[in-house]
């Protein structure tokens, strides 16, 4: 594990200023997509099982579940509605009839590449009005918040 030379004082900062940052840029993204959306924008969690299905074609519930750091019911929940939505396909296991394998339909991947689209067009005309200082800092911080997000994805919850 990288041993850092920030202070605690500089952790506790820049850790409070990233759990404010980050949800509120989540949020802001969101409903610009929403706007733009052709339909009713599918909500974060169904976007997001949609996505680690469209990745992982044939991963089980308990697969995405351990995957998006979710409940297995509530995954089972989304799986249900997404189906019924024709968002998504369940497959019986040829071996155990109790699980189910999960793929997105053809209708799932043309939403998603449109939310994508999307997100990747309001985020290009955001950075357009950012300094170049601020855009090499952007670039510079990428790699770090996707070790941030390993790291998070990959240790236990506090008790």
């Amino acid at each position: 594990m990288p041993v850092s030379r920030a202070s605690v004082q500089d952790l506790d900062r820049v850790a409070s200023a990233l759990a404010a940052c980050l949800p509120a840029l989540n949020r802001a993204l969101d409903r610009r997509v929403a706007q733009n959306f052709a339909r009713p924008k599918p909500p974060e969690g169904q976007l997001a099982l949609l996505r680690f299905v469209s990745q992982q074609e044939g991963a089980t519930v308990r697969e995405a579940a351990d995957a998006l750091l979710m409940r297995p019911n509530n995954v089972s929940a989304l799986v249900s509605r997404l189906a019924e939505q024709g968002l998504l396909e369940c497959r019986q296991d040829t071996g155990d009839k109790r699980i189910a394998h999960l793929y997105p339909t053809s209708r799932a991947r043309r939403e998603l590449a449109e939310v994508r689209r999307l997100e990747g067009a309001h985020i290009a005309n955001a950075l357009q009005s950012l300094t170049d200082g601020e855009l090499d800092a952007l670039g510079s911080v990428v790699g770090a918040l996707t070790s941030l997000t390993r790291h998070l994805h990959s240790v236990p919850a506090a008790e």
